[in-house]
């Protein structure tokens, strides 16, 4: 990323205003990838403008998709079923676990051989828990020594459906097998007990039956995507940010259009409003079986409340921000069963309590969580975004509340996820 940079902020006053977000990365990834297996071309509207999102792309092209971007759109011409091309090099995915994980699920049923690789980053989160099950189903697959990237798959020819029971709730495992089981007559089934993420399911349009409060969900060639128009709505974990600077600034009121209310991702909204912000929502809408409407927040005082244990897959990326509103709010902040977070773009529990430390509260660190205690000192603070987009930007947000502004080392990691973040602020902040 070359040089390093640190970021400063000053303390704001107020923030109004108006926003229009990037569109949803999760859905972005799909909507590219969805597009690209399909033949002929779709168009996708207000797509992510993350670097996530931009390697999903490029590993595509390099499968022999052609993409162009126009204004607020790009154009996709698919390659229809088994008929993307042998890459001429490695697949570079970045940072993005995401492409990763779902496009080792397409390939798996491709019949050439192909070798993902990611970044420093994401070289070191887990692929076993992708690979495994796609090897059941007879994928020519392997990881790494230490079950990381790279991943080498080779042609099968003996793809067959499986019956699968995620043992943890992911969205990117789940994905990965329904993505190499669009590739199959026969239907496979996902069984999932805690729900995930369901943007594949939504956009595939996939059958998805509860039985005995799990979700069962099926998937064959049946399913294989055809070109589509897309519009994808913005990130709410991008809004999140924002939501919550707003909520936490005296005399606010912000108004963000056309944010994905999707159930699987808008549990940050319930647990914000169950802790008294004040936050409505207008004009809701479809496309492509996502729901997506306006948020308007207003300026809150909010009490800490408990987090359940089921509740946690659906925020897990938006943890860091909610914690920040935890920690303005009456009483302590606590939140446990979130161990999925050690394996993010870092260890999101030991960098929240580090950064939090810097405030001067008491700070206790849990194998699965942690807990926030007492007022933070609002003195001109710097903290350390250990190259994370989202610690990155939960500390901007803590430093725009703090009486003598703060900053935040390493601050090009937000590009990650929405690299107009500083624009976009000043477009509210006054």
């Amino acid at each position: 990323m070359g040089k390093q940079m640190m970021q400063t902020f000053e303390h704001i006053s107020k923030i109004k205003g108006e926003l229009n977000l990037p569109g949803d990365k999760s859905i972005s990834h799909r909507a590219v990838m969805f597009s690209c297996l399909a033949e002929g071309t779709s168009q996708i509207e207000n797509l992510s403008d993350s670097e996530d999102v931009k390697s999903t792309i490029s590993c595509f092209k390099q499968l022999g998709c052609n993409i162009f971007s126009g204004p607020d759109k790009i154009i996709v011409e698919g390659k229809g079923y088994k008929k993307l091309e042998k890459p001429a090099a490695e697949l570079d995915t970045g940072n993005s676990g995401t492409t990763a994980r779902l496009i080792s699920g397409i390939l798996s049923a491709q019949n050439f051989a192909s070798v993902i690789t990611g970044d420093e980053s994401l070289s070191k989160r887990p692929m076993l828990r992708i690979v495994e099950p796609l090897k059941q189903m007879g994928a020519n697959i392997e990881a790494s020594r230490d079950g990381t990237l790279p991943i080498k798959i080779f042609p099968s020819g003996s793809l067959h459906h499986i019956k699968y029971k995620l043992p943890v709730p992911s969205a990117q495992v789940k994905s990965a097998i329904l993505l190499a089981g669009l590739h199959l007559n026969e239907k496979t089934e996902v069984i999932e007990e805690i729900p995930s993420r369901n943007h594949t399911e939504k956009l595939l349009n996939l059958e998805v039956e509860k039985l005995n409060g799990e979700s069962i969900i099926r998937v064959s060639r049946a399913n294989y995507p055809v070109a589509a128009k897309y519009f994808v709505p913005s990130d709410i974990s991008t809004a999140a940010f924002f939501i919550v600077l707003a909520l936490l600034t005296e005399n606010s009121e912000l108004k963000i259009n056309n944010v994905s209310l999707n159930e699987t991702r808008s549990g940050i909204i319930k647990i914000l409003k169950s802790m008294g912000a004040d936050i409505s929502i207008t004009g809701i809408k479809q496309s492509n079986n996502e729901p997506f409407g306006d948020v308007i927040v207003k300026s809150s005082n909010l009490q800490n409340v408990e987090i359940p244990e089921d509740v946690i897959p659906n925020i897990i990326d938006e943890i860091p921000i909610l914690s920040l509103a935890g920690l303005f709010a009456e009483g302590n902040f606590r939140i446990n069963n979130c161990k999925e977070l050690r394996y993010k773009e870092s260890d999101r529990i030991k960098a929240l309590c580090e950064n939090y430390k810097r405030l001067g509260i008491e700070v206790n660190e849990f194998e699965d969580g942690f807990e926030l205690i007492g007022r933070p000192q609002l003195k001109r603070t710097v903290f350390e975004s250990y190259g994370d987009h989202r610690i990155a930007m939960t500390f901007a947000v803590a430093s725009l509340l703090l009486e003598e502004g703060g900053a935040v080392e390493n601050f090009e990691c937000v590009k990650i996820s929405n690299p107009g973040f500083i624009e976009q602020l000043q477009r509210i902040a006054k």
